[in-house]
């Protein structure tokens, strides 16, 4: 995906499984995705693809989200996120940064490894209020604080908005965690949000009062993402998420009946 002069690549790690009705609908509801069906597997299960984006900018390497990481963690399974950069002709030495949307597991999988950091020339950044709820405050969980504290020689904490590199910049949109930040890639009067768990599924975008289990303020979620969704709305602005079906880049559109998100 091009974003004028920009490259973005979808960087596949893994996938995981959940069933549906029990992570996501519409709250009071006993069947929210019976006019979704079309999203789902026989038995009621939601495919949940993991894995970020590489953004292509000037002479920098920008990796949005890290993945799952190597191995199985129940339903969801990761492990080929470096053969996705790979097969851009990138190697973990090429990425300058590493940016999180969020520090939740299946973004933050490829931080490090056995207890080394998996991109060694790349600063990592992350905002603070994310690194405070999950790393070092009354909140934190010894996962986090395994994966994530190899990281600290090389991580940047911000806590305002801020440009990462030419034409990508990061907006921060509290909700589904306290940190959870978008990134904005702009170039050519073009622009494309990477929305991190901003939404789950692509039916988020139709259904305004539809929430996930794992926003930490479901309130502040839902207006963000409405936020957001209604920006982009008949627009040529493109968005994308993690979660997505095959990462793929689409556009929300309004006409002729609710808003929906149409893939590219």
């Amino acid at each position: 995906m091009k974003v004028g002069d920009i490259e973005v690549i979808p960087v596949r790690d893994g996938v995981g499984v959940e069933v549906a009705a029990e992570i996501l609908g519409r709250p009071g509801v006993a069947d929210p995705w019976a006019c979704h069906a079309e999203h789902l597997g026989a038995d009621g299960t939601l495919e949940l693809p993991l894995g970020g984006f590489c953004v292509r900018t000037g002479d920098r390497v920008v990796l949005v989200d890290a993945g799952i990481g190597a191995g199985e963690y129940g339903t969801y399974v990761g492990g080929n996120l470096l053969a996705s950069l790979h097969a851009h002709g990138i190697t973990p030495g090429d990425v300058t940064d590493v940016v999180f949307t969020h520090l939740h597991f299946d973004h933050v999988g490829w931080a490090s490894q056995d207890g080394r950091v998996v991109f060694p020339n790349a600063t990592h950044r992350a905002h603070r209020a994310d690194w405070e709820y999950f790393v070092t405050g009354p909140t934190a969980t010894a996962a986090a604080i395994d994966k994530l504290t190899p990281i600290e020689p090389q991580l940047a904490l911000f806590d305002t908005d801020f440009t990462v590199a030419p034409g990508l910049d990061a907006r921060h949109v509290p909700g589904h965690t306290p940190g959870t930040t978008i990134y904005v890639v702009s170039a050519g009067g073009q622009r494309a949000l990477l929305l991190g768990d901003v939404a789950h599924s692509v039916v988020q975008l139709s259904e305004r009062d539809w929430q996930v289990i794992w926003d930490i303020d479901p309130v502040a979620a839902s207006a963000v993402r409405n936020r957001i969704a209604d920006e982009v709305a008949d627009t040529e602005d493109l968005v994308a998420a993690a979660h997505f079906p095959d990462l793929r880049f689409g556009r929300v559109i309004s006409t002729d009946g609710p808003r929906r998100f149409v893939a590219v």
